[in-house]
Parts: structure tokens; C-alpha cells; sequence
């Protein structure tokens, strides 16, 4: 299995107009991509069109997002959010994206890339390790976080400090490829039981 690359799905969590959610998203992808440990299929929350509530029944073009997202959830073999932090949480298009679906996240690695203010999205993160515990996902030690995030990315949407970010995407990546792996052996020779 060591050989074989695994599927990371990256959520962009942002549906925001005007969101800096891309820029973060597609350096971390750029990144990622670099790699034979790796394939990659981005998930994008504001392409989705997701139900906003888990209270109402969704439409039928509502229905037809989630039809569409969950295959590709559940293909993935480890997960990247890439997430901003309002009023020291997560947007609620992401945590609505997290809540219509659950086997799909099961005995899964999960990773974080945040951007932010002064925190740069740290708490954001935090509070979405509690969620992915809940359902029994595994969070990953490490992130890669941007402070003051408007500050940290050039005009063409490139790190002013490559080198920095560069060495937290990896070390992130390589956990992530660590435990897609060692979970989608455990889970093809045991059925995980929630």
C-alpha cells in the first residue's frame, strides 16, 4: 500500500464573497501536488450548493449537491480543510458540509490549513478537532497556519515566505500519508464499527 498514492480530499470552507479561502487553498494544493504520495480532488463548498440547514429537507438541487459530494467524500483516503476563523469558530457553510455527512469521515486522518488574523485561525481549528472526534475521524498533530493571512500571500497569490509554509505543508502531508494509509489497511482488514 505504501506505493500506492492516497486520495486527499481538500475542502475549501469559505463560501464568503470575496473570500481568501482560493488563494490559501490552491497554494496548499500546489504543494500537495508536488508529491507521488498524493492525488488530489478539491472540494470546494462554494461550487457545492449544500443545504444550509439539517432542520429542512433539502431541494432538489440541494439533494442533487449532496448526491454529489458524498462519493467523492467517501473516495478520499485523508482530508485537508482549509478554513478561515469567524468570530473564533468555523463558517457554518463548512460546519453544514461536515453535518449532512458521516461514514464518509470515519476512521479518516484529517488535516487543517487556517488563515486568519492574529490567530490565524487557530481556534477555528480547535473547534473543528471536537466535531472530526465526534465523528470518529482522527485529527492530525500539525498544521499550517497563516496569520494575518492578506498579509503573508504576494499580489499573484504566492507566499512572501515560501520556505516557512512550504515546511508545514510537508511535515502536514506527511502525517496525512502516514495514517491514510495505515487507516485504509485497518479498515480493509476490519470494517471500522462506529
Amino acid at each position: 500500500m505504501p506505493g500506492i498514492p492516497i486520495q486527499l480530499a481538500v475542502i475549501v470552507g469559505s463560501t464568503r464573497e470575496g473570500r481568501f479561502g482560493p488563494t490559501v487553498a490552491k497554494w496548499f494544493v500546489e504543494q500537495a501536488e508536488q508529491r507521488e504520495d498524493v492525488t488530489v480532488d478539491v472540494v470546494d463548498l462554494a461550487e457545492a450548493r449544500l443545504p444550509a440547514h439539517m432542520s429542512s429537507e433539502p431541494g432538489r438541487e440541494e439533494a442533487q449537491a449532496l448526491a454529489a459530494m458524498g462519493p467523492r467524500l467517501a473516495a478520499a483516503d485523508a482530508f485537508v480543510v482549509v478554513t478561515p476563523e469567524y468570530n473564533h469558530s468555523y463558517p457554518a457553510s463548512l460546519k453544514s458540509a461536515i453535518d449532512w455527512h458521516f461514514t464518509q469521515w470515519q476512521a479518516k486522518p484529517v488535516g487543517f490549513v487556517s488563515y486568519g488574523g492574529m490567530s490565524g485561525g487557530l481556534r477555528a481549528v480547535e473547534h473543528l478537532r471536537q466535531v472530526f472526534a465526534e465523528l470518529h475521524a482522527v485529527t492530525v498533530r500539525d498544521t499550517v497556519s497563516f496569520h494575518g493571512a492578506s498579509h503573508q500571500f504576494d499580489p499573484q497569490g504566492r507566499p512572501i515566505d515560501p520556505a516557512g509554509c512550504a515546511a508545514a505543508a510537508t511535515k502536514l502531508l506527511d502525517q496525512l500519508v502516514w495514517w491514510g494509509h495505515a487507516l485504509k489497511s485497518a479498515r480493509s482488514e476490519h470494517p471500522y464499527a462506529a
